[in-house]
């Protein structure tokens, strides 16, 4: 398992850009501090999805950013991407793991503590955990609650990411859950100034984990 920092987990959207603006605004979130890049795509075609994926990969290993991909362990394979990201429909987690190799990052959504420990039993090196909070994406989402974060924090010992509408308005719910990082899409994908929003979220999450060693320091 490689070494990776999820503090600030940012995961695409292309849907409302041409493709220089979809490049320009992943490019300012590298400039802007995230510490991995997820790329999602639900709708495009394999070819489309792997030659998107070269692009964005350029853009990463400039940075020194992990990219991970979402749900096609043949795209990660292809470009020998840093890892995958498995949801409950795709891929088991143990299936991508034998194909991938033990130096492959491979992250799963979760919902309840079972598919936390089953996704962590079978070989995940971190788990995604929402929605929080409604989002505007174009993928289903069913709301999570943050004593369920907090149950699957406690239950496995792989870093755990909130996932779900998070911005830095919001984050303040999270507040000693024990997450590792946070994962973002419209704050950063839809911001005016992608970079800007990328440094104010990670500086309200490190704010935010600040806050809770001080409390748990004081107990």
């Amino acid at each position: 398992m490689k070494c990776f920092d999820p503090t600030m987990y940012f995961i695409t959207d292309s849907t409302a850009y041409s493709e220089a603006a979809f490049l320009s605004r992943v490019e300012a979130a590298c400039q802007g501090g995230i510490t991995l890049l997820q790329l999602r795509e639900k709708t495009k075609t394999t070819r489309e999805y792997l030659a998107l994926a070269q692009k964005v990969q350029a853009i990463t290993k400039r940075y020194g950013i992990p990219l991970i991909i979402d749900d096609r362990v043949d795209i990660a394979l292809a470009i020998h991407a840093e890892g995958v990201h498995l949801g409950q429909s795709d891929l088991p987690v143990h299936t991508a793991r034998r194909l991938m190799g033990r130096d492959a990052i491979i992250g799963a959504t979760t919902k309840t503590v079972p598919q936390a420990l089953e996704a962590c039993e079978q070989g995940a090196d971190y788990l995604g955990v929402g929605a929080i909070f409604p989002t505007t994406t174009k993928v289903k989402t069913v709301l999570t609650s943050v004593d369920t974060l907090k149950a699957i924090v406690q239950s496995v010992s792989v870093p755990v990411n909130a996932i779900g509408g998070l911005q830095k308005e919001n984050i303040h719910v999270l507040k000693n859950s024990g997450i590792a990082g946070i994962c973002v899409v419209s704050a950063i994908m839809k911001a005016d100034d992608p970079c800007k929003a990328a440094q104010e979220l990670k500086e309200a999450f490190d704010a935010q984990q600040k806050e809770d060693r001080t409390h748990h320091c004081r107990q």
